[in-house]
């Protein structure tokens, strides 16, 4: 345990903001350091578009361990959130999402008799995105018996067997100036237009499946009728078809106000981890749990979305929420209770060692 907590604060020391790559390069030296002395040899460095990767790869691959090391949280957030274990809670930028669930990862590994047949991969943008690293994830998962995600557990430690898969959209109206005082009927009010499409958007959302105007933009002064003005729209689905429906409903908005244009960009971002996908290995997990003596596994299906989704999405079983058990993900009061972490740990190397 003592060692766990040491790797932990290390971690947590070592700031990886996901949008200064900089930083997330020296966290992935760190990562590849703390990586070797546990499994005897360094991964491989892949830096794409800027952004630092980790991968290791023994014999041939069956099995994929799926984790990322930079974090929500700016630099220099130590200094108002700086890490601390105080009464067997661990807290700091990261420690949940998801520098424990590294921790953890790497000593069940450690633990294997053999390393033969899994795949470690690491990344360095999940909390953007995974703008450069999802093909990554997908190649790497394709055709694998399975992929165990080590991010955070839901609520009370919940493995999470199904994450809603997202989409992105910006709505981009495009009208025509006039002086809103002398000739207003001269321009083409790209703000009326907007309006009439956020309305429009929000219907397409049903049951399970959202559709949330977000961020808005549009007009430049008070006294111009405004030219432009756009709306971004977040989506998350629980299966694959209401994710195609809501792309073909997206792309067939039509403007209402005359002399106005529609420019409709984005799309699906992740796909959904269907619930199918992680039923057998949540099975088997509950099993290896009682062996261990620890406690019955729950489950939980969340809104928000992983890399776990790209695995799933190229049919590769999978079981998230492997991780840290704790709470407040990108919230101030991110934490970890340390003493769950030698059982999750055991409970990662049980399922690596039967589905090898």
């Amino acid at each position: 345990m003592n060692e766990m907590i040491e790797d932990l604060e290390e971690l947590v020391l070592c700031e990886s903001f996901s949008s200064d790559l900089e930083a997330v390069a020296r966290s992935a030296k760190l990562v590849a350091a703390m990586g070797a002395r546990h499994l005897g040899v360094g991964p491989e460095f892949l830096v794409i578009d800027g952004v630092t990767h980790l991968r290791w790869s023994f014999g041939t691959p069956r099995v994929l361990l799926l984790g990322h090391h930079d974090t929500v949280w700016p630099m220099g957030t130590l200094a108002t959130h700086p890490w601390s274990l105080v009464d067997g809670v661990a807290r700091g930028p990261g420690v949940f999402d998801m520098k424990a669930g590294l921790v953890q990862t790497f000593h069940a590994l450690a633990g294997l008799g053999s390393l033969d047949g899994v795949t470690l991969l690491v990344t360095g943008d999940e909390e953007v995105g995974s703008t450069t690293s999802s093909q990554l994830i997908r190649d790497t998962a394709r055709g694998l018996a399975a992929a165990f995600v080590m991010e955070a557990s839901a609520d009370g430690g919940a493995l999470k067997t199904a994450r809603k898969g997202t989409s992105h959209y910006s709505v981009n109206v495009h009208g025509r100036a006039a002086h809103a005082g002398l000739e207003p009927e001269k321009g083409a009010n790209a703000g009326i237009e907007l309006a009439h499409q956020i309305l429009a958007v929000a219907a397409i959302g049903a049951g399970a499946t959202t559709v949330t105007p977000t961020v808005l933009t549009g007009g430049s002064t008070v006294n111009t009728v405004p030219a432009a003005a756009s709306v971004g729209v977040d989506v998350r689905v629980a299966e694959v078809a209401e994710q195609e429906r809501v792309d073909a409903a997206m792309r067939a908005l039509r403007p209402v106000v005359s002399g106005t244009r529609l420019e409709i960009l984005g799309g699906p971002n992740r796909p959904p981890l269907e619930a199918s996908m992680s039923a057998a290995l949540f099975s088997l997990a509950r099993e290896l749990a009682a062996v261990l003596e620890l406690e019955p596994l729950t489950s939980a299906s969340v809104g928000g979305a992983s890399d776990g989704n790209f695995t799933a999405g190229v049919g590769c079983p999978t079981l998230d929420g492997l991780g840290a058990v704790g709470g407040g993900a990108h919230a101030d009061h991110e934490h970890v209770i340390v003493a769950e972490m030698p059982g999750r740990t055991a409970l990662l190397r049980a399922l690596v060692e039967t589905v090898r």
